[in-house]
């Protein structure tokens, strides 16, 4: 121990004639951590683009993301590479559709919630809820519209299921695929695009949707006011979900490309959400009054017969 002392002594008088040589020397203690010049970094980056950056992601986070789908990478004939499109627990959907319903101003969603590990369980329940929800209120609503008619006769049209399913699922699949591929091709034209896969906009679309839900069973209550309220409150929200994800991605291309796009997207959001409700809510059925049926004459014809 005592050895151990004189040699502590002894570094410490060398430090001692070292700065007393040079009282301008710069001193760093191991304990404390070395800081990076701010400027070093405003150099490669503009300023205002670190919440871009942060809700892009950077490019180590990608990297590291990128390494943890390889690991649990599969052949995609095999039945653990489709179980990994629905590995996700309840606590996970719930978050995500919590997310969807009280969207964050300025919080990407795919950076928050999906990133880590798409999914495609909550988009498909999602969709499937959707549809019969919207069947049954549909065929409600025209029930109590016409409830106490005696000319009225109440039939349920299952045909609307079928028509429910192909618009919701045909919406939920090709709008992402062609958005996906849209990035895809301005990635290559212009280098700062980022494009987001195809499961995390399926993922994306999917969960916008689940306020329709809830939407849906209101739009049962016979007041047009009441229903074109509760488009435009749903329309906010899952359409402010798609601007503040894919707004970041496409900022840095053509302004008019970028305001394009987005554009689009409401858009087609908008005609789902105005032709659900206007096919399945706001179009009636004809009230066809019972067939009158002519009463026969008393009177015969007679023929002669040569």
């Amino acid at each position: 121990i005592a050895c151990l002392v004189m040699y502590l002594f002894a570094e410490f008088d060398d430090a001692a004639n070292l700065l007393a040589a040079n009282p301008d020397a710069t001193t760093i203690s191991i304990d404390e951590p070395v800081e990076i010049p701010k400027n070093q970094h405003s150099r490669l980056q503009e300023p205002g683009r670190e919440e871009d950056d942060e809700l892009l992601g950077t490019d180590d986070s990608d990297k590291t993301e990128l390494l943890a789908g390889q690991k649990k990478s599969a052949p995609f004939w095999t039945f653990e590479y489709y179980q990994t499109f629905f590995d996700v627990d309840t606590y996970q959907v719930l978050d995500r559709i919590k997310g969807s319903v009280f969207p964050v101003p300025g919080k990407n969603f795919v950076r928050l919630y999906i990133r880590s590990n798409p999914d495609l369980y909550g988009p498909f329940w999602i969709c499937a809820t959707l549809v019969f929800t919207i069947a049954v209120s549909g065929n409600l609503s025209n029930f109590f519209i016409h409830l106490g008619k005696p000319t009225y006769h109440y039939v349920p049209e299952f045909r609307k299921v079928s028509i429910a399913a192909t618009t919701i699922y045909a919406y939920a699949w090709l709008v992402p695929l062609a958005l996906w591929g849209f990035l895809m091709w301005r990635n290559s034209k212009v280098m700062n695009i980022v494009s987001y896969s195809f499961l995390e906009i399926v993922c994306v679309y999917g969960y916008s949707l689940f306020i329709y839900i809830p939407t849906a069973i209101l739009w049962i209550i016979p007041q047009k006011v009441v229903r074109w309220v509760l488009v435009v409150f749903s329309l906010c929200l899952s359409g402010s979900v798609l601007v503040m994800t894919f707004w970041p991605a496409v900022r840095d291309d053509n302004r008019r490309i970028a305001l394009a796009t987005v554009g689009t997207i409401l858009l087609l959001h908008a005609l789902l959400a105005v032709g659900c409700l206007a096919y399945f809510f706001d179009a009636p059925e004809l009230d066809f009054p019972a067939p009158i049926i002519p009463a026969h004459n008393a009177t015969t014809v007679t023929t002669k017969s040569r």
